[in-house]
């Protein structure tokens, strides 16, 4: 399943904890379509996870991942980094052993 790094743990935290936020936001990944027809993934701020989502929780971070997505994902891990103007850029890559 989804793994979630330190860094995208603590930028997920960062995005959902506000004090306008519902308890159990969280952050969703589902498929999109990208501009070429090529399936790529949305992320979204989301209030709760959808029926058939799975939940990745690690270090007080919530994703949930469509359950469309989920083969696509189940050897990756999650990682962010935030730019000098806060903004967060959220990347894939394979699981380290």
């Amino acid at each position: 399943m989804l793994t979630l790094t330190h860094d995208a743990a603590t930028a997920i935290q960062a995005l959902t904890t506000k004090p306008d936020l519902p308890e159990q936001t969280g952050l969703r990944i589902a498929s999109a379509v990208g501009d070429n027809g090529a399936l790529s993934f949305a992320v979204s701020v989301a209030d709760g996870p959808q029926p058939d989502d799975e939940v990745v929780e690690a270090e007080g971070a919530r994703v949930f991942v469509d359950s469309e997505v989920v083969p696509a994902l189940v050897d990756k891990s999650l990682d962010a980094e935030v730019d000098e103007q806060g903004q967060v850029r959220f990347q894939l890559a394979a699981q380290t052993p």
